[in-house]
């Protein structure tokens, strides 16, 4: 199985002199095809610098990161929004959804920016809320949605560009225990057709569903660990 993230001493420093902060501290890890990992540690461990790294969304200050086979560090910046474009789907805690469009346009949003003719982004947005279970709700207002179809919304938005991997960043957070057990199944259902994701939490339950935890602490990998996840 080929890895699709590989991450190889990858450093991250902020600021200079005594205000310097140290945020990843030489991690090297590879992240193959149809993995799910959960990446876990306290505030200021360095996991959501890791997360923007392997989003794409920040540099390294050293270091090397190969996204399928890709170095990042080579491209451009239309180089990097095209492959970040046609590989990395995003999902945050916060949902950001457009509140006065539906559902169905909430996610034809990145194929807007893309491009694509309408006839097609309609279809891929129909069917991508239908792939979460939200195929009935496509001319609903974010208001008129509880918290997980809205969050369902933001997880079909990011699959309707068909990328590789996943990006998330707390999905749960700002879900009750039923709706994130509901969430969880979700993206381990999207696991078993071969999309790597890459899940950041701070809660042990969330990345019991996954089937990799890696824990940072200190902007080193502290454990990286397989598991049997939770059903």
């Amino acid at each position: 199985m080929a890895a699709i993230i590989q991450l190889e001493k990858i450093e991250k420093i902020y600021g200079q002199g005594e205000s310097e902060v140290r945020a990843l501290q030489g991690v090297s890890l590879d992240i193959q095809d149809g993995d799910f990992v959960a990446v876990m540690g306290t505030s200021g461990s360095g996991k959501s610098t890791m997360m923007n790294v392997i989003g794409c969304l920040d540099v390294p200050t050293s270091g090397k990161y190969l996204l399928d086979g890709n170095d990042v560090a080579r491209l451009n910046r239309g180089q990097l929004a095209e492959l970040r474009n046609k590989l990395l789907g995003f999902v945050f805690q916060s949902f950001n959804l457009l509140p006065r469009t539906t559902a169905l346009e909430n996610v034809e949003l990145p194929l807007v920016y893309g491009g694509v003719p309408a006839k097609e982004r309609r279809q891929r947005a129909t069917e991508s809320l239908e792939r979460v279970g939200l195929g009935t709700r496509t001319h609903h207002h974010p208001n008129q949605l509880s918290g997980g179809q809205q969050q369902r919304v933001a997880i079909a938005r990011a699959l309707v560009t068909r990328p590789r991997v996943i990006v998330a960043d707390e999905p749960t957070g700002a879900l009750d225990s039923a709706t994130t057990k509901d969430i969880m199944a979700l993206f381990q259902t999207l696991g078993t057709t071969g999309i790597t994701i890459v899940l950041v939490t701070h809660e042990p339950d969330v990345a019991a569903y996954a089937n990799r935890v890696i824990v940072m602490k200190d902007g080193q990998v502290e454990t990286d660990e397989r598991q049997v996840a939770r059903q």
